[in-house]
């Protein structure tokens, strides 16, 4: 918001001096309309707070002259659909409490009656319980009226370098010649050694606030509207042990030489630890730079980047918070507030904005449809 508002009002110098550590926040959001200073409400969504929520919700639609609501974008936490983390759960996730949050997005639904609505989720959505939760969900979606409709989308097949299937269910009110709708698919010869050649190497541990490129950037980086302005920020690196590193070497010295996905098994005895060797062998993985796209990037990435290490032999690390970014298809100048495993987490969490905005086109062009 303060970035899109600053930038409207040809302010946007401002925004890069928050970028570079020049003023504070605070100092930033002085610099917003008073009308958009608590916009953003930062609030965890329970049956506690969902009164309050939606009495400030209609506190700034009253400020904004805003009437209606064309549609609401979101989804809940991923975590309990997700077949890993099913796996890891002795009960299968069938007594996590985050199974049945997607009620509490179903009551913006029903009290702001939008037009359409964006549901965003895993694949592992559809056979949760086997199925029923699913079938519960869509049953109390059309319950307020509305066709419901979903389908699974590859990201890579959309104009991001990481293959990332995500559901994504649409819903529209009944009787409005709505529909799902066409989502573009983009075919490209990128790789994904163009998102990382241009940001310059780090030692485990270094980190830049903001620092600037080292070379001119690829064809993607311009076609993507990942890099816009001279300096990127957040390049910011964790410290690794030194049997890490080996085995990082290890790991991308087999890609390089055999395009092979080194095992857990496969690691000399004095370099393992876990004593689980049946199970998440792959648990160490380098971003192959010559392929078409990443492995999927998840929010595990903030716990331990092991499965993301950087292909590039002389660094032995894993990936910084700009690269997971960029692998994600965030731009340059997308700042992350909070703590590094914070940053990790919001960024292994999110909807790629590349898919995110080839979704928003397709929806706006539906709701042309009723002017």
């Amino acid at each position: 918001m303060t970035y899109w508002e600053l930038k409207k009002a040809n302010r946007y110098e401002l925004y890069c001096k928050y970028l570079k550590g020049e003023i504070s926040r605070e100092k930033l959001y002085t610099q917003l309309p008073e009308e958009y200073k608590n916009i953003v409400i930062n609030r965890e969504i329970s049956q506690e707070t969902i009164v309050q929520i939606f009495e400030t919700i209609d506190s700034n639609m009253n400020i904004l002259g805003e009437k209606s609501v064309d549609i609401i974008i979101g989804g809940p936490p991923c975590q309990a659909y997700s077949l890993v983390g099913r796996a890891r759960d002795p009960h299968g996730k069938k007594n996590d409490p985050r199974n049945y949050l997607y009620k509490q997005y179903i009551k913006f639904l029903e009290k702001y009656k939008p037009k359409m609505f964006v549901f965003e989720n895993v694949p592992g959505i559809f056979s949760a319980n086997n199925g029923a939760l699913f079938e519960e969900m869509k049953k109390d979606i059309q319950s307020l009226g509305y066709t419901l409709e979903g389908k699974i989308l590859d990201a890579s097949k959309h104009g991001v370098l990481q293959q990332r299937k995500r559901v994504i269910l649409i819903g529209w009110m009944n009787g409005s010649n709505l529909g799902f709708p066409d989502i573009e698919e983009v075919t490209h010869n990128h790789q994904v050694s163009e998102l990382l050649l241009d940001l310059p190497p780090l030692e485990p541990g270094e980190s830049y606030r903001w620092c600037n490129y080292i070379r001119e950037a690829s064809s993607y980086l311009v076609e993507a509207g990942i890099r816009e302005d001279d300096f990127v920020t957040q390049h910011i690196s964790r410290t690794h042990n030194e049997r890490d590193r080996k085995i990082y070497k290890l790991v991308i010295e087999a890609w390089e030489r055999d395009k092979r996905r080194l095992k857990y098994t496969d690691l000399p005895s004095e370099l393992r630890t876990h004593k689980n060797l049946r199970s998440f062998l792959d648990r160490f993985k380098v971003v192959a730079a010559d392929l078409p796209f990443c492995h999927t990037m998840v929010a595990h990435i903030s716990k331990d980047g092991h499965y993301y290490i950087h292909p590039d032999i002389t660094q032995l690390r894993s990936l910084s918070v700009r690269e997971a970014a960029r692998i994600q298809s965030f731009p340059d100048n997308y700042y992350f507030e909070g703590s590094r495993t914070a940053m990790f987490t919001q960024i292994g969490n999110a909807v790629p904005p590349i898919l995110s905005e080839k979704i928003a086109i397709g929806v706006m062009e539906e709701l042309k449809k009723l002017s």
